[in-house]
């Protein structure tokens, strides 16, 4: 590991100033992620800027009805907070389900969102990898392809974006609130993590020296209920497969709105707008749910390592929306 200085702000506005001004500088939230990557060479930045220290660790209501999760809130806090078991137990399933207690009792909201891709390549610097050094190639192009994406990715890189808890807040319409160089701005969750391209090394639409302070969750549906699904090849401390988080509103036995939100088989969390057109107003039945699954795979793109994942994507979907179906 390389020398490095540390700085630990008082302010956002302070922290956002320290890592703006300095191109290899930045932001240490839990550290489960970065501070891997400092351990294997991967990154090798000359300034740490701690934010866990500012007044960002918080979960406010918000008028209306939702939610504010400062940046600094705890995955483990955050699982058990009364209001997301409640109101957005897809949300709590999804930290749950995510790495160990003793990771999620130090990983941060905002950290979770901006973790880098879990790809054995992306994390072996004797093989060349776009997204650790573009320009250098793909190696999962004929490498493991086994946990390759199958909808989304480029020929530059076929990593997949590695958080659960993203693809539940994407179900959910979670808007991230931020502080940058040019000030503060609003997105959706869906907006912030960007497809390869050919740019792989740009994970998010963030400008260096923009700081996530918070994240917002719209309130629910008075009828709504929502669910995270997750399949993975060991009971735990495993990165998904295929993932799957829905919200769903039902009217008798007609799908009045429904979000989907599928992991593990793309380069972002995959919101998933063809199955949620298919399904608004189509009767809650496993036929139904099956189609709409169908029609948003369709388009995926697979090699006989990752082929899996359509059909179990597909399965996932179905068995998700019939688990909230129950009791109607």
């Amino acid at each position: 590991m390389r020398p490095f200085a540390y700085a630990r702000p008082a302010t956002a506005e302070e922290a956002v100033a320290l890592v703006a001004s300095r191109p290899g500088a930045a932001f240490l939230g839990g550290g489960t992620n970065l501070v891997e990557q400092l351990r294997l060479g991967i990154v090798r930045p000359h300034l740490l800027v701690d934010v866990t220290g500012l007044p960002l660790d918080t979960v406010d209501e918000l008028p209306g009805g939702g939610l504010r999760i400062g940046a600094t809130v705890r995955n483990a806090d955050l699982a058990a907070h009364p209001a997301v078991h409640e109101r957005y137990p897809a949300v709590s399933q999804a930290l749950l389900s995510g790495a160990s207690a003793q990771l999620r009792n130090a990983a941060t909201m905002g950290g979770n969102l901006m973790q880098r891709t879990r790809c054995v390549h992306f994390q072996d610097l004797d093989t060349p990898c776009n997204k650790r050094e573009p320009g250098s190639g793909c190696s999962a192009l004929s490498g493991f392809t086994g946990n390759n994406a199958v909808l989304g990715f480029s020929e530059h890189c076929v990593a997949v974006h590695p958080s659960d808890v993203a693809v539940a807040l994407c179900a959910m319409d979670a808007v991230v609130v931020t502080l940058g160089p040019s000030g503060p701005r609003r997105m959706p969750l869906t907006r912030l993590h960007r497809l390869p391209g050919d740019a792989p090394e740009r994970d998010t639409r963030l400008e260096h020296g923009e700081l996530i302070t918070a994240i917002d969750l719209p309130p629910p549906a008075p009828a709504a209920r929502s669910g995270f699904r997750k399949v993975q090849d060991r009971a735990s401390f495993a990165f998904a497969l295929v993932s799957v988080a829905v919200m769903l509103d039902l009217e008798g036995g007609t799908v009045r709105d429904v979000r989907v939100a599928f992991g593990g088989i793309a380069p972002v969390p995959w919101r998933a707008t063809r199955a949620e057109s298919a399904l608004r107003g189509a009767p809650a039945t496993a036929n139904s749910f099956a189609a709409a699954a169908s029609a948003e795979l369709a388009a995926a793109r697979t090699v006989p390592g990752n082929a899996y994942k359509v059909p179990l994507a597909c399965d996932t979907c179905v068995a998700t929306l019939l688990d909230l179906c129950e009791g109607d």
